[in-house]
């Protein structure tokens, strides 16, 4: 068997003795091999030296196998096994582990089938619906869990990441008459996120994340995705705020999957997080993130200019708008807001506020775990109202579309939505679903996981109620709606 092309001369013989243990080629990477068999595969780092990392020395390897091991075993225990030496037996030949003095550190890991990594997934275009909400769940555990980190000046460390990041797309070889205005661009959005940045920072917002969550790091393990590969050779780039750890994997969604699916992923997390604060700040991390794919697809002889427009793009955001989508249970509030979000505002789309939601969140549970009726009292309902317009407003200041998804049978509801966009200076439009009891009914009965509790008992109290003058825009839950309401908004501008 052949060794391909960019392992050490160094590591050579390592690599002979890997390659015949996988019964297979490695899969390279510009700093490691990967050998993987069929019960099992062994990644070997590279004794390169780069800018970002040194794996130059036998220890260095052997400290970074161990801390990629201690990171990554947490979030994929089935996945990471254990570190182990390959040795030199008494007859000159290596073998794996054995009391001998280490010539190589590997890491053993289990073997992932090629198609299961989430690009792949991607690729092939199988990134469901259920999927994409276990994408938004896993990077909302995968936080919670990441500890603490002091960063005494996050605005500087972003200022080193940038600048870090625009000598890369350099030194890739990147178009300067491109770079050149794009770098005045980052430093400009800088300029405005510092303050954002260093107040997040005082929020404990700066975790010791993955640090390289792109779609190509998670995989379905057991049928579930699963981040893997978190970035162990750099503490500066993976203590970072949880937004900007986030805004890879947007990124990355909204260029390989689009942006619906960048989308569903972005609203499932912050129905999960509340961590509405890193609206603002969206358009530079989603920028930065693109220039990061930019110069890595350049260094590695594929396009990256067209990246490079993504992240002006992503730096320049349209501006802001409010929708409302209201309606009885059943009407397809939720499908109809979801549908529009996408094509909303600034990346990845709007906002989806859903009153279900917050609920659910405001008795710690998960969207589609149910409540009981005592969490639908008066009071509560009336709380959380006054939270969805709370985050509405917050999100159209950080320039962020928005698109509400409740009953708004009240149309003091209604007059509020109305007026935050006014107050706010931001286009508004209201949709009001309607449709027969009867579908309506069956609807609910075919309902599974969803955020709404709602029962036919429900309907039909809520159907007695009088909502008042509709100055919204009606539309036929049993037709086009999406349709309709598509062209509403496209003929308001």
């Amino acid at each position: 068997m052949t060794l391909a092309a960019g392992i050490p001369p160094a590591q050579a013989e390592v690599a002979t003795f890997l390659t015949g243990l996988a019964g297979a080629a490695p899969i390279e990477t510009h700093i490691s091999a990967i050998f993987v068999g069929r019960d099992a595969a062994w990644k070997m780092k590279k004794a390169v030296t780069l800018g970002f990392l040194d794996f130059s020395t036998l220890a260095a390897r052997a400290h970074f196998c161990r801390r990629e091991l201690e990171l990554n075993q947490p979030a994929a225990p089935g996945i990471y096994r254990d570190v182990m030496p390959i040795t030199r037996a008494p007859d000159g030949s290596l073998r794996e582990g054995g009391d001998g003095a280490a010539v190589e550190w590997v890491l053993r890991m289990a073997p992932i089938p090629a198609g299961d990594f989430l690009d792949a997934v991607a690729a092939r275009g199988a990134l469901t619906p259920p999927l994409l909400d276990a994408l938004g769940d896993t990077v909302f555990t995968l936080h919670q869990s990441a500890p603490r980190v002091e960063v005494p000046d996050a605005p500087a460390a972003m200022v080193a990441v940038l600048a870090g990041n625009l000598r890369a797309a350099r030194a890739a070889g990147l178009p300067g008459a491109t770079l050149a205005p794009l770098a005045a661009q980052f430093q400009a959005a800088l300029e405005s996120a510092a303050p954002m940045l260093a107040a997040r920072a005082a929020e404990e917002r700066i975790l010791r994340c993955h640090g390289d969550l792109h779609l190509g790091n998670l995989c379905l393990w057991q049928g579930k995705p699963t981040p893997f590969d978190a970035l162990e050779f750099d503490e500066a780039l993976a203590r970072i705020d949880t937004g900007y750890d986030l805004a890879f994997l947007l990124m990355d969604l909204d260029r390989q999957a689009g942006r619906a699916a960048a989308n569903r992923v972005f609203n499932r997390y912050l129905a999960r997080s509340g961590d509405y604060g890193v609206l603002g700040l969206l358009p530079f991390w989603l920028g930065l993130r693109a220039l990061v794919r930019a110069h890595v697809e350049a260094a590695r002889g594929r396009d990256g200019v067209s990246l490079l427009q993504a992240a002006a793009d992503y730096l320049a955001p349209p501006p802001p708008r409010l929708i409302a989508v209201g309606g009885l249970q059943g009407t397809g509030k939720s499908t109809l807001a979801r549908g529009l979000a996408p094509a909303l505002g600034a990346a990845p789309g709007a906002l989806l506020l859903r009153s279900d939601e917050l609920r659910k969140r405001h008795f710690g549970l998960a969207p589609e775990e149910p409540l009981p009726s005592a969490a639908y009292t008066e009071a509560i309902s009336t709380a959380i109202h006054e939270e969805l317009f709370m985050i509405a407003e917050a999100a159209l200041r950080q320039g962020h579309a928005v698109a509400l998804d409740a009953m708004f049978l009240d149309a003091g509801h209604r007059q509020k939505a109305a007026k935050i966009a006014a107050r706010m200076g931001v286009p508004f439009q209201g949709f009001w679903l309607e449709a027969p009891m009867e579908i309506l009914k069956s609807r609910i009965l075919a309902r599974r996981d969803d955020a709404s509790d709602a029962t036919i008992a429900v309907l039909e109290r809520a159907a007695q109620a009088d909502p008042g003058v509709m100055d919204w825009l009606r539309l036929d839950a049993t037709g086009d709606a999406l349709g309709e309401a598509r062209q509403a908004l496209g003929a308001a501008g």
